[in-house]
């Protein structure tokens, strides 16, 4: 199929608007064997998906290395962006200096069997981090050895990408946006545009919430996030759920099915949602199955949602979600 196209901000790159989130296929999400893995990644290309997004913790590497072991199969060349910073032990600012980012790179360019990544981003480092220019010198000096195309952020709040955008050099910026978390898009789509900025949008499915198919009788395995990060035990709660309450979330869940228009699944109805900000370049749903990002690439042919529909979406989040969620992200 033919998906949607955008530019990738100022970097003179184009991305198709619904990639592949390879989160997934590393770790952190239950058991998913290798050929599963491998499967599931060829079926998000095999869909016409041109940007893919991992990181080094995914899996200590699994990810990246599946993405490089698909890569050299086919004659795809897609966007792949990684992410470094979550490898340091413990995870504080201090730590986010030029040397240790350039070993983690250095480290995701064996994993990825490339010379040159396209992009890096910084993996929600600490709100310290982003007052330390120096680290976003040393981003820059590493475009200049050719380690990296483009550089970006990965971050948990919007004061951290407002701060972010103020470097000239940010190609982009990934943030959780979907129903359960509006609030960047009050701000800070508004100032990413005007810079050029790209938006990766992330958690779109607020941790497969809004498939609409989980219960308040749902089980997840041990070493699947959701079970083991739902106050944010591992890393920021706002990861697992978009860090709405589950029972919160279910209930909310049930007034959006109405909403979804028919022939489509409430998760492709929670993709196009996200569509109809045109300051996102990209959402990277993840996927475990060959069946779930050839569902999540269908979003894309979906018609625009009517202005009703966005409105009752915006009812159900300022009811429900909003005295949650949107002060603290």
């Amino acid at each position: 199929m033919t998906l949607s196209t955008t530019p990738f901000g100022k970097t003179g790159r184009t991305t198709t608007r619904i990639g592949f989130g390879a989160w997934a296929i590393g770790g952190s999400w239950g058991d998913v064997s290798e050929a599963d893995a491998r499967a599931t990644l060829e079926a998000a290309l095999d869909a016409g998906m041109t940007f893919i997004d991992t990181a080094d913790v995914y899996g200590d590497g699994r990810s990246e290395r599946i993405i490089r072991d698909v890569l050299k199969t086919r004659q795809d060349k897609p966007f792949v962006a990684t992410k470094a910073g979550r490898r340091l032990t413990p995870h504080v600012a201090a730590g986010y200096t030029p040397a240790n980012i350039e070993a983690f790179i250095d480290r995701s360019l064996t994993n990825l069997g490339i010379d040159c990544l396209d992009l890096v981003q910084l993996h929600c480092p600490p709100t310290e981090t982003y007052y330390h220019p120096a680290l976003f010198d040393g981003l820059e000096a590493l475009k200049q050895k050719g380690k990296i195309a483009q550089w970006g952020v990965s971050v948990e709040k919007v004061e951290e990408a407002l701060k972010a955008i103020e470097y000239l050099g940010c190609a982009s910026v990934q943030i959780i946006y979907n129903i359960f978390r509006q609030r960047p898009e009050t701000l800070f789509f508004r100032e990413a545009k005007a810079r050029g900025v790209a938006i990766i949008a992330r958690v779109p499915l607020a941790s497969g919430m809004l498939t609409g198919k989980l219960t308040a009788e749902s089980q997840f395995a041990a070493d699947d996030h959701r079970a083991f990060n739902r106050n944010g035990e591992a890393f920021d709660m706002g990861e697992t759920f978009s860090g709405v309450p589950y029972d919160v979330a279910l209930q909310a869940v049930e007034d959006l099915r109405a909403l979804v228009p028919q022939g489509a699944t409430m998760a492709q109805f929670a993709l196009r949602w996200i569509l109809m900000q045109d300051a996102v370049t990209v959402v990277i749903p993840g996927a475990r199955t060959p069946a779930q990002s050839t569902a999540n690439a269908a979003a894309d042919a979906l018609a625009p949602l009517p202005a009703a529909t966005m409105a009752a979406a915006r009812d159900v989040y300022d009811r429900l979600i909003a005295p949650h969620v949107h002060q603290r992200w």
